[in-house]
């Protein structure tokens, strides 16, 4: 009985020691600016894709859903592509680097680009808005704040379970 204790107590430690470095309270959660941090840095690729599948997108005349896709690759894109140079930066090899990003971001980024996208489809004349037009930049503001408020507790969900960013921090 005493060694099944100390090996709880053991195992109590480590995941202690974990949570600490993963950027954890240390009791049972990720912190409220931890996981705004992360939020933010998702955003930051999300919203250059977005705006850049939508500039591309206007310029060549195409229509609504193919635009929209192409925003979505391109907020994918640059998403990992943040992560991924901070990471390269560490000095980790492009294999597990990816392999990382991939794992810190695609949930994170999948929920913001169907909250945003999910907006500003429903927000009538959002999609026929032209660049010039406030409509297209209110409609985006609104729709990529919404995207950070709510993506913030799913990567704090994450990051409570040593998942998403905290994985990345491994790194830094």
């Amino acid at each position: 009985m005493e060694h099944a204790h100390d090996e709880q107590h053991a195992d109590h430690q480590h995941h202690q020691h974990r949570d600490n470095h993963a950027g954890h309270t240390g009791h049972g959660g990720a912190s409220w600016a931890m996981a705004a941090k992360a939020t933010l840095h998702c955003l930051t690729g999300c919203a250059i894709g977005e705006v850049l599948g939508m500039v591309i997108g206007t310029a060549l005349g195409w229509g609504n859903v193919p635009t929209m896709i192409l925003a979505i690759v391109l907020a994918f894109f640059f998403g990992y592509a943040l992560t991924l140079r901070g990471i390269l930066t560490a000095g980790v090899d492009l294999r597990t680097a990816v392999r990382v990003a991939l794992a810190a971001d695609t949930l994170s980024i999948a929920v913001m680009e169907l909250i945003d996208n999910g907006v500003i489809a429903l927000w009538p004349g959002a999609m026929d808005a032209q660049l010039s037009e406030a409509l297209f930049w209110i409609a985006l503001a609104i729709s990529l704040a919404l995207a950070f408020v709510v993506t913030t507790p799913v990567n704090k969900w994450l990051i409570g379970r040593g998942k998403g960013h905290a994985v990345v921090h491994q790194y830094h």
